[in-house]
């Protein structure tokens, strides 16, 4: 097997990966930003003020990826299941929304960063309200906001929302960019790790 085979194989392998993790169709235009709250009309699951939020977020889209920051507070206590309306603990319909919500994530180019639980109350805080017993927090990485929507409007997502309802007593989000960062991410890791594997098969063929 020649080098350029072997070194052509891991290229489009990693071209193909860069054509579905990046955003390759631009900002979101006015027509879309429109049609999506088209889209959410009668959801229950939104307040008057996050859609005001939400839009003014799609309105100012960048076209570039972005993380979601996640703090949630689940329930530890049995609940009602949405669907058979057994009583269940709180955190299994968490996890249960959570094993819906990961495909529909990943379809749309986006993927978990990190996610942690917490360990210890506030160490650090000032005018700010109370710790109310925050569990778990999780970085979402979204390809693009335009994918998100897509997400949102999702009916494997609308139907598997009542499951995090249920799960989680108290949450926030707000999305994030990069000001610092110095974990490796999948465009670098990939690369690396195709590099390595085409360096072992030219090495083991040569």
């Amino acid at each position: 097997m020649s080098a350029w085979i072997i070194w052509g194989s891991a290229a489009a392998l990693y071209g193909a990966f860069r054509l579905w993790y990046d955003n390759w169709r631009g900002p979101l235009t006015p027509a879309e930003i429109d049609r999506y709250f088209a889209l959410l009309n009668g959801r229950p699951d939104t307040t008057d003020e996050a859609r005001a939020n939400l839009r003014t977020f799609l309105e100012s889209d960048d076209g570039r990826d972005f993380v979601m920051f996640n703090i949630v507070k689940t329930s530890q206590a049995l609940v009602a299941d949405p669907i058979t309306g057994a009583q269940v603990p709180g955190a299994s319909m968490l996890q249960r929304y959570a094993r819906h919500f990961m495909p529909v994530l990943l379809k749309n180019g986006g993927h978990p960063a990190i996610v942690r639980r917490k360990i210890g109350p506030y160490l650090d805080s000032w005018a700010t309200e109370a710790d109310p017993g925050w569990t778990i927090i999780g970085l979402m990485r979204y390809r693009s906001r335009r994918d998100m929507m897509n997400l949102v409007i999702d009916p494997r997502f609308a139907k598997h929302h009542p499951d995090k309802l249920a799960g989680t007593i108290a949450t926030f989000s707000f999305p994030t960019a990069p000001t610092l960062q110095l974990y490796v991410g999948p465009r670098i890791w990939l690369a690396l790790v195709l590099a390595l594997a085409a360096a072992l098969v030219q090495l083991g063929v040569g």
